[in-house]
């Protein structure tokens, strides 16, 4: 694909020319204490034509393996000598949710639900706005980074619009352990990308609150994949991790469909017998759940042959609880 010739960018009041590096801060509204909360944005430039790349996290507060992708990646100078394009890295988008670690802004909405926003609405709705705004405009692709919320760890994948090409080819050159496709949810990032002709890929890996290291360098070896892609990583490019069979053996990228919930049939202490980005056979034990006083225990097991997306970490589960996200392994679209 052949991109217009480099002209200055321009995000909020701040010129950015091409072959140089800016941070932009841009405000979002004032706290009850009058504090301003801004939204640092780092803008990295080559001279020479190529893509815009978004890559984002922190959407929710409280995700912060995506945060420390972005910082790391920031910190290793990833994007300092771009051979072409430009990279827009904003590490944290919700900072409201950061700050309360929350994975919501202190008024209980999701940013996430709020696109495109508005300068007249809720906080949430101000912080989509302004990536709305002052952001998208100047975007090609995206990159947005997440992990498993409410006390589930999800294995590390990548998450695309199914009806979208450019997005299936950005998550092929990501080449993520395990893949799927996932459909646009009205109010979300994605779904506000797509409005715009921005195509968007998410990330996931890990659980909230978590900072996981594994999740972390999953990320970063398949930003390399898809900036090299792009022309955009001069360097080596990292080798794909893929996950074992069910018998241990073998070790591939898989793609996954047909994924589903299994749900808890009752009540009680929940122990997991298999974890995320395991393979799982049909009829396998996976989980057992056991009531307190001992008077009953209830066997977990897998609905068909397949991988295990993400399991719950939580000791206390009730009647239909989601348990373990599972997905049968297929070929990409």
């Amino acid at each position: 694909m052949k991109y217009p010739e480099v002209v200055p960018m321009v995000l909020g009041d701040t010129v950015i020319p091409p072959g140089s590096a800016k941070t932009v801060d841009l405000q979002i509204a004032r706290l009850l204490s009058g504090t301003e909360i801004h939204m640092p944005v780092h803008v990295f430039r080559s001279e020479k034509p190529g893509p815009t790349v978004l890559l984002s996290g922190g959407l929710h507060g409280d995700e912060v393996n995506g945060i420390e992708a972005v910082r790391r990646m920031m910190s290793l100078r990833l994007f300092n000598d771009l051979p072409c394009g430009t990279v827009v890295a904003i590490p944290i988008i919700n900072v409201y949710g950061f700050l309360f670690f929350s994975r919501e802004v202190p008024d209980g909405k999701d940013v996430n639900r709020s696109f495109p926003g508005s300068t007249q609405g809720s906080l949430a709705s101000l912080v989509a706005h302004t990536l709305t705004d002052k952001v998208l405009p100047h975007i090609d692709l995206a990159l947005d980074f997440h992990t498993g919320g409410a006390s589930r760890t999800n294995s590390p994948q990548v998450r695309y619009d199914p009806e979208d090409p450019d997005a299936i080819r950005y998550a092929r050159a990501f080449g993520a352990p395990m893949s799927m496709a996932s459909s646009l949810i009205p109010g979300s990032l994605r779904a506000q990308g797509r409005s715009m002709g921005v195509p968007i890929i998410v990330y996931e890996g890990g659980e909230s609150m978590r900072l996981e290291e594994s999740a972390v360098k999953d990320a970063i070896r398949g930003t390399k994949r898809l900036l090299s892609s792009l022309g955009m990583y001069a360097h080596k490019t990292p080798k794909v991790r893929g996950l074992k069979d069910r018998h241990g053996k073998g070790s591939a990228p898989r793609h996954l469909s047909q994924t589903t919930w299994v749900r808890a049939e009752a009540s009680g202490l929940f122990s997991f017998e298999r974890e995320s980005g395991q393979a799982i056979a049909e009829g396998e034990l996976i989980g057992r759940i056991r009531n307190p006083y001992d008077s009953y225990s209830v066997k977990v097991f897998a609905p068909f042959d397949g991988f295990i997306i993400g399991h719950n970490n939580m000791p206390l589960v009730h009647r239909g609880d989601a348990l373990f996200h599972v997905g049968r392994e297929s070929d990409w679209p």
